[in-house]
């Protein structure tokens, strides 16, 4: 048996805001002194909401990102995308938009054309993943990443993950990642347990989005959004589903280096920061 990760606390959300006027948004970290989880910098969990139809769509406006990589998880609703590198596309229910800003890239996310029209629930994650410095001014990327492209694995009757990027149990995500990171999307019905193993020396945490789930026996996250950062040390991670669960694993490479951040640009000292706001105001990261 290997060694199991411990739990190092459990921690709620800061309190809802709203991102634009279609993203009510918690964010599970960095929140309430839940900080250190290199290479991740920020999660948010829009939703879950309910959105009636609307002429209009709803989201947010073009706005610049420099430094580091969104990752965008679809469970409810639809989002359309639209950057200064020309790519568009729909995050539909299942799909993942990985998009690396990396030198600069503006861009606009609105709710889906079709879900503006009928409405519906809205329920979403982003997550930050830094870059480290070498790749920090490299080419923009862009992967839009459709359900049916994502493997599963199963965890244990009644259990599995999906592998939106990294490697469980030999089957790899179709995510392409500059450092070693793991995303899982794990889905546990009412009284099943799954069974996952992470690597050493990664910074790790379990997101309840919402559900009940008891991690490796002793420490219960319950009710939605709920976070349980693990210890660097051990490798095996046991859930429990009280009820049936929504949770995202994750884990990866922590990144050694500074960081200094504002607002949408995310690098590694004070003078890049003000260099990546003069190059925006320039126009030099383009436009939708």
């Amino acid at each position: 048996m290997s060694e199991q990760k411990q739990v190092l606390g459990v921690y709620g959300a800061a309190p809802s805001h709203c991102v634009g006027d279609g993203f009510p948004v918690r964010t599970l970290f960095p929140s309430h002194g839940v900080t250190d989880l290199s290479p991740f910098l920020l999660l948010d969990y829009a939703g879950p909401a309910r959105f009636e139809p609307s002429n209009k769509p709803r989201g947010v406006e073009e706005h610049p990102h420099r430094g580091f990589e969104t990752v965008t998880i679809c469970y409810q609703g639809s989002v359309d995308h639209r950057d200064s590198g020309g790519n568009s596309g729909t995050v539909s229910p299942g799909d993942v938009q990985w998009m690396t800003a990396a030198s600069g890239v503006v861009h606009e996310e609105k709710h889906g054309k079709d879900f503006t029209a009928k409405g519906g629930d809205f329920e979403m994650v982003q997550l930050w993943v830094n870059l480290p410095a070498a790749y920090k001014m490299s080419k923009p990327r862009y992967q839009g990443i459709l359900s049916a492209n994502i493997p599963r694995v199963n965890l244990g009757t009644g259990a599995y993950a999906r592998v939106i990027a990294g490697e469980l149990n030999g089957v790899k995500g179709p995510s392409k990642t500059f450092t070693p990171v793991n995303v899982f999307d794990v889905r546990l019905e009412a009284g099943s347990t799954g069974k996952l193993s992470l690597p050493v020396g990664h910074n790790s945490v379990i997101v309840l989005l919402r559900g009940e789930v008891v991690v490796n026996g002793n420490s219960t996250l319950k009710g939605t959004a709920q976070v349980a950062p693990l210890s660097t040390s051990g490798e095996a991670v046991v859930l429990e589903a009280k009820e049936q669960s929504l949770v995202l694993v994750l884990s990866g490479e922590p990144i050694n280096e500074p960081v200094a951040s504002y607002g949408p640009f995310v690098m590694n000292t004070e003078a890049e920061l003000r260099q990546a706001a003069e190059d925006y105001r320039a126009g030099k990261m383009g436009h939708v």
